[in-house]
C-alpha cells in the first residue's frame, strides 16, 4: 500500500528529537565553558571545553562558528538566567531593607558571573555584539536601582537623577566587586557592608 502523505503542520518526531538533542548538547557546552571560567582566570581552549562537556571538538564547532560565537551565546544565557534568578525584592521596604536587599542580589550576581564578565570585557573589541550585551547588563543594573530607590530618586530633577544613577551603577559594578574581592581581599560580607554604607551616603534623604 502507498504510504499516507504527511499532513501540513504535522510534527516529525525524528527531526524534533534531533533538534532537542542538539539543543541539549549546545547547553552542555555553554555550561562546561562557564564551569572552566569559574575554575581559573584564563579562557579555555576548544579541546578543554570539549573534554569538560564530554563531547568532541567537532561537536562544538558544529554549533558555534568559533569561540567568540560561544562566548556570545554564553553571554545571552547569562543575561537570561540572571534576570530569572534575581527578581527585585523588598521594593516596598524601608531604606535599610531596600539597600540590604539590593546589595545582596547584586553581590550574588557579581560573585557568580564575574569570571564571564572579565571575558566579555576583554573580548568586546573583537565581537561587536558583545558590547551590546555589556550595555544591556549595565543598563539592567540601572533599571533595578530605579525600582529599589524610587522614593529617594523622586525628588531629583532628570539630570541629577541620571548623574546619581550612573555613579551608583559604577559603585556596584562587576569591576568594583572584582577590586574589593580579588585586589583588596575583602570577604563577601565586608564587600557588601562597604556597598551598603556607600549607597546610604550617596542616596538623598528618604521622604517621610
Amino acid at each position: 500500500m502507498p504510504s499516507s502523505p504527511i499532513r501540513a503542520g504535522a510534527r516529525l518526531p525524528g527531526i524534533d528529537g534531533r533538534r532537542l538533542r542538539s539543543e541539549r548538547t549546545r547547553q552542555t557546552i555553554i555550561e562546561a565553558y562557564l564551569a572552566l571560567l569559574r575554575r581559573r582566570a584564563t579562557v579555555p581552549t576548544a579541546a578543554e571545553i570539549a573534554r569538560a562537556a564530554g563531547y568532541s571538538v567537532r561537536s562544538i564547532f558544529e554549533r558555534f562558528a568559533d569561540l567568540n560565537a560561544l562566548t556570545l551565546a554564553t553571554a545571552d544565557f547569562a543575561i537570561r538566567q540572571g534576570q530569572e534568578e534575581t527578581p527585585a525584592r523588598d521594593v516596598g521596604g524601608d531604606r535599610a531593607t531596600r539597600i540590604r536587599s539590593h546589595v545582596q542580589t547584586r553581590s550574588a550576581a557579581c560573585e557568580k558571573w564575574l569570571p564571564l564578565w572579565r571575558v566579555l570585557v576583554n573580548t568586546q573589541q573583537e565581537v561587536a555584539e558583545l558590547r551590546q550585551r555589556i550595555m544591556v547588563a549595565r543598563y539592567g543594573n540601572i533599571e533595578r536601582m530605579k525600582m529599589m530607590y524610587a522614593s529617594e530618586l523622586a525628588g531629583l530633577d532628570e539630570a541629577q537623577r541620571q548623574q546619581l544613577l550612573f555613579a551608583l551603577a559604577t559603585l556596584v559594578s562587576f569591576e568594583s566587586w572584582d577590586q574589593m574581592r580579588d585586589c583588596y581581599g575583602l570577604s563577601v560580607e565586608d564587600s557588601q557592608a562597604a556597598w551598603r554604607a556607600a549607597i546610604d551616603r550617596m542616596l538623598p534623604p528618604t521622604p517621610a
